[in-house]
């Protein structure tokens, strides 16, 4: 941990030694949260967000935030090592032609539905309306990238083997069930009189209550959709490298983790919800990844378990600027000459790109030093080639 913050009603631990002004009311605002218990978390990717800052982890009792999981639930890594010890450049252009037909990106879905063997089962027996609204339009989306900074990367290990990486979400379903709860959450608050500032989105659900139980259930079933498009991204670009690589070519147990979601566990003695938004479990028996921006090295990672924490690291570098400012103030020539310098096939193409640039990120190797505390690095993977959404 770099230091604390005592000023609040709850102490606010951090991993990161600089935090933007907005990220830091945002973190008060949850040290003075009445059901947050024992501490607020901050990982060392923290920034900005909406209610509760990117990086942010906090345990509550008795209520669920929908926004301190955010409109991404679900939203995740999945890697596989492969049985490739080194690839081409040739062929890595033509391995990624072949990933863009059978994946869609972007806005872009699929022109018909998916095999309905790989969507989440729906339980008929429990509410959850609108995962039955948005469901048919859901099998069209499962296994499409999205947009923002989703990506599948080709990568190099330390270990001496190519890697395979996406990063994706639950797609318009999650949205569609975050903005749902969060809106049901606020109207509730203020027939409640609660006393949370509404301008705190901060809104929250009592565990009991009908509504805190259905959100419950549509956020895991966004989380469990999260986790089978990432599976089917990952099937289909495996079956692109078994077809241009022959039987010879295998692959290990893929590496799944979250990082947007909420979950019951148990922590300094209490039963918590713990809402993780933009930050990954890190116990002891845990396997993850942390990627860093496009261009960047990312990371295999085990945790240490760190009580502190609660047992969470960051999901990423994080980002120093947003969008809309990375946009308007990076140069594209010196950041693709950054990418070809390194030989990396990338997706900056246009100013717009930019908003997914290099230096629109935190440096990754210094995220993981402040956070050595909390995981152990089982392999670092060096970027060869990035599909962004």
């Amino acid at each position: 941990m770099v230091r604390e913050l005592k000023t609040e009603k709850l102490p606010i631990k951090m991993w990161i030694d600089e935090l933007e002004a907005g990220a830091l009311e945002q973190a008060k605002n949850l040290a003075n949260f009445p059901y947050a218990v024992k501490h607020i978390a901050l990982m060392p990717d923290c920034h900005q967000g909406f209610g509760m800052p990117i990086g942010g982890v906090m345990a509550t009792r008795e209520v669920i935030v929908p926004n301190a999981v955010g409109v991404d639930i679900g939203c995740g890594m999945c890697a596989v090592q492969t049985s490739l010890s080194g690839i081409s450049q040739a062929e890595l252009r033509k391995i990624l032609s072949a990933i863009r037909s059978r994946i869609p990106v972007g806005h872009k879905h699929h022109k018909q539905s998916q095999d309905s063997s790989r969507m989440p089962p729906v339980n008929e027996d429990k509410p959850m309306p609108v995962v039955n609204r948005e469901y048919r339009s859901a099998t069209r989306q499962l296994g499409t990238l999205g947009g923002g900074n989703h990506f599948i990367e080709i990568q190099n290990g330390s270990d001496g083997q190519v890697w395979i990486m996406v990063h994706s979400g639950s797609r318009n379903i999650g949205k569609q069930v975050a903005d749902h709860y969060n809106r049901l959450a606020t109207n509730l608050n203020q027939k409640w009189a609660s006393p949370v500032p509404r301008s705190h989105q901060l809104a929250y659900l009592r565990l009991e209550s009908k509504e805190g139980k259905q959100y419950i259930r549509e956020m895991e079933y966004c989380v469990d959709f999260a986790f089978a498009s990432r599976k089917l991204m990952m099937d289909n670009t495996l079956g692109v490298f078994k077809s241009y690589f022959g039987k010879d070519f295998r692959s290990a147990p893929m590496i799944n983790i979250a990082h947007n979601y909420a979950a019951f566990e148990e922590h300094f003695g209490m039963d918590v919800v713990v809402h993780r938004k933009g930050a990954t479990k890190a116990d002891k028996d845990t396997v993850g990844i942390i990627p860093g921006s496009q261009g960047a090295n990312s990371y295999i990672v085990r945790g240490k378990g760190n009580r502190d924490s609660f047992e969470s690291c960051s999901h990423g570098a994080g980002r120093t600027m947003g969008r809309k400012e990375a946009i308007r103030s990076l140069n594209l020539a010196d950041e693709m000459k950054k990418l070809d310098d390194k030989g990396i096939i990338h997706a900056i193409r246009s100013q717009r790109d930019l908003e997914e640039a290099t230096s629109a990120y935190k440096d990754i190797s210094m995220v993981m030093d402040l956070q050595r505390d909390l995981v152990d690095v089982l392999v670092e993977l060096s970027p060869l080639a990035v599909i962004k959404g």
